[in-house]
């Protein structure tokens, strides 16, 4: 690619990489207007993408960017602000990100997970067997897309009489209903309503589960606030479903297009290892991540004062957004990085970020990307696309990437 590619394209939608090189070799921090109308710094090199995500001159407040009348409120997830969900994660810096991260952590250690373990097999299960008699599956939106809702509301403590609500809501917000913003800001104030009744609930009649908790810690001198309490549920559960429905879908088309590397991976697990156990198993889902992974660009991030990145000077106010699917390509970091290679060991991707906002729910998500792929490998084998690869269609948007169907086919299965 001799000329500056353009982007965000319906083409590049579909193969983003090669724009990337070009941008990683001819202008690797790139100043560009977003389909959006704002206008946004590219970071695309992996060492200068690991050192902006972890600078704590780049804000998460959307306070600091001087928003000009056409891009207002166009850098966040739609509806959050006038929902009154700004105060999450994904917004916010130290010492208030600090407090309400603590607060939300232990739900994430990787021995809370493990006990999650058995739950999420059995949604694994249960979802496929919902399909295996057809021989035919859309993989996204029949197993992809409802695994980490279920999960995620088990965890945040949403009944399970309510969950096909959050499903329908969430699903909204993927396919981008009544225009690229208008399904996602009805969801989230759907979501709100919600959340605000669900809190009401636990308050009186708490339980074992996540938002159980953060109603205890408010309680308890932790000051945390009925919006931020309300605002974490919903970021936890806008950013974990999301994420996981790409890894997993991302995951098993990339498995599909590369034949040999999924035949190694199914003879590991034919071998009978457990998959707690199986080495190839973990690299594997470290390899997709960096490969093709379910985030494609980081979160939007805002300077405080002017900085330089990469020997570009970045003025105070402007929007920066580390593009991770071009730093997890970068040949400076990787060999061979556009080779899919499961057993790859030097594998320190930034597909779930890096520094103070590493992606919270990772071991979530991991135990969910083994889970499903291995499960998928194991029960049906003979698992194959449906269709010409070419008539696939990959959802818009600027933070993720995933495809809106994956149709697959296999022998039917008797349940």
């Amino acid at each position: 690619m001799s000329t500056q590619p353009e982007l965000f394209t319906w083409e590049f939608a579909t193969d983003p990489y090669p724009a990337y090189a070009w941008l990683r070799e001819h202008a690797p921090v790139h100043r560009t207007r977003l389909p959006s109308g704002v206008e946004a710094w590219l970071v695309t090199r992996y060492t200068d993408a690991r050192q902006a995500l972890a600078d704590q001159r780049l804000s998460k407040n959307p306070a600091h960017h001087d928003e000009p009348a056409h891009a207002k409120g166009k850098t966040g997830i739609p509806g959050e602000r006038k929902a009154e969900l700004m105060t999450h994660l994904l917004n916010i810096d130290p010492p208030d990100h600090t407090r309400l991260r603590r607060l939300v952590s232990k739900a994430f250690t990787p021995r809370v997970v493990a006990e999650f373990a058995p739950r999420v097999q059995e949604l694994t299960d249960r979802l496929i067997d919902g399909f295996a008699e057809k021989g035919e599956a859309d993989l996204i939106h029949e197993f992809a897309f409802p695994l980490p809702i279920y999960a995620i509301c088990d965890m945040l403590g949403v009944p399970r009489e309510d969950q096909d609500d959050f499903r329908d809501w969430a699903g909204m917000m993927i396919r981008h209903g009544g225009g690229p913003r208008g399904g996602v800001a009805r969801s989230v104030k759907k979501m709100r309503s919600y959340l605000a009744e669900l809190i009401h609930r636990k308050r009186e009649e708490p339980g074992d589960d996540l938002i159980s908790g953060l109603i205890r810690a408010s309680d308890h001198g932790e000051h945390l606030t009925e919006n931020e309490a309300a605002a974490m549920a919903f970021i936890l559960l806008f950013a974990g479903f999301e994420t996981t429905v790409n890894l997993i879908g991302n995951g098993v088309y990339a498995l599909l297009r590369n034949p040999e590397q999924r035949e190694r991976l199914q003879q590991s697990l034919a071998a009978g290892e457990s998959e707690a156990g199986n080495p190839l198993l973990a690299t594997a889902v470290e390899e997709l991540l960096r490969y093709d992974g379910p985030v494609e660009l980081a979160t939007w991030r805002f300077a405080t004062e002017p900085l330089t990145i990469g020997g570009q000077r970045i003025a105070a106010g402007d929007p920066v957004l580390v593009v991770l699917a071009a730093a997890n390509r970068d040949p400076e970091r990787f060999d061979e990085p556009d080779t899919l290679d499961l057993s790859r060991r030097d594998n320190q991707h930034l597909g779930y970020g890096h520094g103070i906002h590493y992606c919270l729910g990772a071991p979530l998500a991991r135990l969910e990307g083994q889970t499903a792929l291995a499960t998928l490998l194991r029960r049906l084998p003979d698992l194959r696309l449906a269709g010409d690869p070419a008539d696939l269609r990959w959802r818009g948007g600027l933070i993720m990437r995933g495809l809106r169907t994956l149709p697959v086919e296999f022998a039917p299965r008797q349940i």
